[in-house]
């Protein structure tokens, strides 16, 4: 699965990203879902739920797909 998540601020952290896509119902669930997943950000391992994603960011998440950062600010 692809998917592209637009966002409307200049970045989203990776915890708000899991959220929005879906991937997790709420806001506390991160830390223990990025324990038990591999998780990789522009092909790097990540596991900091606060990490700031920005336009075109890539995130591949293991079972679930990849996922990309579009963002409409001007």
């Amino acid at each position: 699965m692809h998917q592209t998540v637009t966002i409307e601020t200049e970045y989203i952290t990776l915890g708000q990203l899991l959220q929005e896509a879906g991937v997790i119902d709420s806001g506390g669930m991160a830390k223990l879902f990025l324990a038990d997943f591999e998780v990789f950000v522009n092909d790097e391992p990540e596991q900091r739920r606060g990490r700031k994603l920005y336009h075109e960011d890539e995130i591949d998440i293991e079972e679930v797909g990849k996922i990309t950062i579009s963002s409409n600010r001007s």
